[in-house]
């Protein structure tokens, strides 16, 4: 499954800041069961906007992350708090097809 949110760099930041606070949390969190990596994409006409993913073997080991407070991860994210505006889009599964180029 995926968790993916938008992220709205705030002005006088930079989406290099709010990456290096993202990849500190994230080198944690993927530590986790049933964790399969990250990825933030920048918006091709708003560098100021990004997309961020997390990959998840199933829901329940996402939520079964997010029980475990881990104390380093919230800090790290509440310090990076003041950088831009979290919008969370949803869980998503895997999907149902994909359609590889021939």
């Amino acid at each position: 499954m995926k968790y993916i949110f938008e992220v709205h760099i705030k002005p006088g930041y930079t989406a290099e800041q709010y990456a290096e606070a993202w990849v500190r949390a994230s080198e944690i969190i993927q530590q986790a069961e049933g964790a399969r990596g990250t990825e933030l994409h920048r918006k091709l006409d708003d560098p100021n906007v990004l997309i961020a993913i997390a990959s998840w073997d199933s829901k329940a080991y996402r939520d079964a992350m997010e029980r475990q407070h881990n104390r380093k991860v919230a800090e790290i994210i509440q310090g990076a708090a003041h950088l831009c505006d979290i919008r969370p889009l949803g869980e998503f599964a895997d999907p149902d097809w994909v359609v590889p180029p021939q």
